[in-house]
């Protein structure tokens, strides 16, 4: 019983972490991984998801509605500052790092000054079970299930509607795009868009399990970098099983040596990697392919 008991903490722990990884990374992996944008401002879509999505909750509006709200504000923001600062980038793509830093500054601040320190959370949600004598979150459940679902809805997007085919051809051969009549600009800015939605979904789902402040979307954002730097450029070849791999090597150190232990854990194997596969997990699959 002890055997199977700490077998399911172990899975458990590693669902938790992927779905973690997955979902923190995704919006990312759309803006950076895709399109090339370095978006140092991922954490703050993500705060504006959770601010969001909790404000509505606390009005009287269903959770799960809530959520899906703080995705689509989180993705209108991110239109509206793809189409203001950052489509006049794409050729600078270190521009980019300043600018989003610029972003993600003046919305922490901006979020501190009229909202305050912290807001009111709504309690995570669906109660706890208990395995051998330890207690585990129902919500914990829900968010690897989310992390699965998001994934298929992405895949579905990219592959099987007329925009995902579209994205694809205008980030990856911008100029026959276009040439094609393609309306390039509106593809970046709805792609972008997308990426912020993600991000913003994210903070929604997780806003029930964190202290909500101006700075949380940085508890985001290493890993969701590393995670994509890992996996590369294609989210379903790279992004996917990147975080699988990291989620197993940080629940695997956790559960031996406690969280700090799974965190150096989880930065070794990213250094290890990234020196083994300079284009991350994506350039490695697409090389055996070949």
């Amino acid at each position: 019983m002890d055997f199977l008991s700490g077998l399911f903490s172990f899975l458990y722990q590693t669902g938790d972490a992927f779905a973690f990884l997955v979902l923190s990374a995704c919006g990312l992996a759309v803006i950076f991984g895709m399109m090339g944008v370095i978006n140092l401002a991922h954490g703050e879509f993500i705060l504006c998801g959770a601010y969001v999505s909790t404000t509505a909750a606390r009005m009287g509006l269903p959770l799960p509605l809530s959520i899906c709200l703080g995705a689509i504000v989180a993705g209108l923001v991110g239109m509206l500052l793809e189409r203001a600062i950052i489509r006049h980038l794409y050729s600078r793509p270190l521009d980019t790092i300043v600018v989003t830093w610029g972003i993600s500054m003046i919305a922490t601040q901006g979020t501190l000054i009229l909202l305050g320190s912290s807001i009111a959370g709504t309690g995570t949600p669906f109660g706890s079970f208990a395995v051998g004598g330890y207690g585990y979150s129902v919500y914990r459940l829900v968010l690897m299930l989310a992390a699965v679902a998001t994934l298929a809805g992405l895949w579905l997007i990219f592959t099987r509607t007329r925009f995902g085919i579209l994205a694809r051809a205008t980030i990856q051969v911008p100029h026959i795009a276009e040439a094609l009549g393609v309306n390039t600009s509106l593809i970046y800015s709805l792609t972008f868009g997308l990426g912020a939605a993600l991000a913003g979904l994210c903070g929604g789902l997780y806003a029930p399990t964190m202290t909500l402040v101006p700075t949380m979307g940085s508890a985001f954002v290493v890993e969701a970098f590393v995670t994509v730097v890992v996996g590369g450029a294609d989210i379903f070849l790279g992004t996917a099983p990147a975080a699988a791999i990291l989620a197993f090597v940080k629940a695997g150190l956790t559960s031996w040596q406690g969280q700090l232990a799974g965190q150096i854990g989880l930065l070794v194997a990213v250094i290890v990697v990234i020196r083994i596969l300079p284009r991350g997990l994506t350039g490695f699959i697409l090389r055996e392919r070949a």
